[in-house]
């Protein structure tokens, strides 16, 4: 996982549409990267939902969102359209950025264990520095914590 003060790796995927991301893209403006397990779950859903509804607020702070997860594009696209996302969904296919960024890691349900991507979020400055990191991650109210700790380092 990434710590504060680290460069965030480079990345280039497409996004539910197609649309090509990278980190260079995101260069100038506070970028909201947040991972999480998959599409269409109560705990993905809350926690996406929360990003759509505060995203004005971010936005007015110079801040864009993306989420990634292992889901393909068009699980991506169903979760967007249904739930009327206002914000990218990566495609991480090979799970490159996934591994880069400390998300794809060994999970444990009922003594089974297993890999899975973690639901941790980053936030990155306008240089492409790591400038918080919440590595256990609530779904609930998430969106207001991020935008909280963006207000505060913006002071």
């Amino acid at each position: 996982m990434l710590e504060v003060g680290d460069r965030a790796p480079a990345f280039e995927l497409q996004d539910q549409d197609g649309t090509v991301h990278s980190l260079d893209g995101y260069r100038g403006r506070w970028l909201v990267l947040y991972f999480y397990p998959r599409d269409d779950t109560p705990g993905c859903t809350t926690e996406a939902c929360g990003f759509r509804d505060a995203s004005e607020g971010l936005a007015a702070l110079d801040a864009a969102v993306v989420g990634v997860s292992a889901d393909d594009a068009s699980a991506h696209q169903k979760f967007a359209r249904k739930y009327d996302l206002n914000f990218p969904l990566l495609v991480d296919p090979d799970k490159s950025m996934l591994e880069g960024y400390g998300a794809w890691t060994e999970k444990q349900m009922y003594g089974k264990r297993y890999m899975g991507v973690a639901r941790i979020t980053y936030l990155i400055d306008p240089e492409g520095v790591v400038a918080k990191v919440w590595p256990k991650v609530k779904a609930d109210g998430h969106a207001d914590e991020v935008r909280e700790a963006l207000t505060e380092l913006r002071a």
